[in-house]
């Protein structure tokens, strides 16, 4: 009989805390999309069919079952679908971006994974991926008339552009060691690397069951169900779908908490855990290509991603502990799904904030485009919205974000007054 939700339960799903020590620079609004795009990743929408009757299997089995999947070969397709319901700006997010964009962006490639990977972020997309152990995977994101091609083999990172021609390179100085902190064994578009954040981040504030099975890409699966037990969080839900063979998660949803379609909906259409040719990690420039070096881009400083940064797994929402650069500090406001970050400028006092009607009238647009104006015990301030991560940015320039709703970010505000 097929196991369900009200007959086995477990609080636990493994160790790890709530979020990793990450250094990060915020910049609002556009840190709403960036830290939602951390917090979600890139993933996909597929339908699953039919209802296999498997053994019954506990939750902590289930968990078990997924951390000790040892299989480093895998190749497929993937559909991914992502809404953070976003607002549509038109040419205004083209004039704001061009104003936050680094100095000298301009000279970048088009080829270079941060950008390219950050589109997976909004609509649907159909990936092609590959897989033979932590140092070669292979990432082709498929569209009408062009292909984007992401390739880590060996010491190699390659990044192909056919719509422009253009080739990244870089290397991947771990390559064929012992790293210190092991290499996802698949890409991070796959449900397992989403997989994997969620179940770090399950703890005391987090409910997991086994929920039924379903039917993914040919293969039965268990279906494991992870729900916030505190409220204020925007996350309503994540269900994920495991191999029933071999403990790999096939699809991962991650539903809000104000109903609709899913944030993320990611999942396999076709899959097969034999290895891949050698070939599939072959790359060679194009002829006539345009090739520029990871080294070359961060020598100018443009930001580009050094080694192989672009293939590693998702790092989660990252508040814990945060250390907050050019003297910004950060103090985390609660814990697990409603753990909130307070971001506040050097020597205590909140960043420079421009005050209603202070800023150039293309930017205020923006701002006023993205953001509700709220008042509070803290004075005023400008929530900007997604459906899953929200930000509010004080008058006097503090910053309060997280996984939660308008009403949280508010009552922390307050409280921190």
């Amino acid at each position: 009989m097929a196991p369900n939700d009200t007959a086995r339960t477990t609080d636990e799903a493994g160790e790890g805390s709530v979020v990793r020590r990450k250094a990060a620079r915020y910049a609002v609004p556009v840190a709403v999309a960036g830290v939602a795009a951390a917090t979600i990743g890139l993933v996909p929408a597929l339908a699953a069919s039919g209802d296999p009757d498997l053994p019954d299997i506990t939750a902590q089995e289930l968990i078990a079952k997924i951390a000790a999947s040892d299989t480093e070969q895998l190749s497929g397709t993937v559909k991914i679908s992502t809404d953070l319901g976003l607002p549509s700006l038109g040419g205004l997010a083209g004039d704001a971006a061009a104003g936050l964009a680094p100095e000298g962006a301009e000279g970048g490639s088009s080829a270079s994974p941060d950008a390219k990977l950050m589109e997976l972020a909004s609509g649907t997309h159909t990936l092609r991926v590959a897989a033979d152990g932590p140092d070669r995977q292979k990432l082709s994101i498929l569209g009408d008339a062009a292909e984007y091609s992401l390739i880590h083999n060996g010491a190699d990172v390659w990044a192909y552009d056919s719509k422009s021609n253009e080739v990244f390179h870089g290397k991947d100085d771990e390559a064929g060691t012992e790293r210190e902190h092991p290499a996802p064994k698949e890409l991070p578009t796959t449900p397992k690397a989403l997989a994997d954040e969620v179940l770090k981040a399950a703890g005391d504030t987090t409910s997991v069951t086994v929920d039924g099975t379903a039917r993914i890409a040919g293969r039965d699966a268990y279906q494991l169900l992870v729900k916030p037990k505190q409220s204020g969080s925007t996350v309503d839900s994540v269900r994920i779908a495991v191999d029933a063979e071999n403990g790999v998660p096939l699809k991962f949803t991650l539903l809000p908490s104000g109903g609709g379609k899913a944030v993320v909906d990611a999942g396999f259409t076709k899959v097969d855990f034999s290895r891949p040719a050698a070939s599939t990690f072959d790359f060679s420039p194009p002829k006539g290509a345009k090739v520029t070096e990871a080294d070359e881009l961060n020598s100018r400083d443009k930001g580009a991603p050094k080694h192989a940064e672009g293939l590693k797994g998702l790092e989660g929402l990252g508040l814990d502990g945060m250390a907050g650069q050019d003297g910004q500090a950060v103090n985390v406001i609660g814990e697990g799904w409603t753990a909130i970050a307070e971001i506040t400028g050097p020597g205590g006092k909140g960043s420079t904030a421009p005050k209603p009607g202070d800023a150039p009238p293309e930017a205020q647009k923006f701002l006023d485009a993205l953001g509700d104006r709220v008042t509070g015990d803290f004075g005023t301030g400008t929530v900007f919205k997604t459906r899953l991560v929200n930000a509010l940015m004080t008058d006097d320039g503090k910053v309060y974000v997280g996984a939660v709703t308008q009403d949280a970010l508010v009552k922390a505000a307050n409280a921190a007054k």
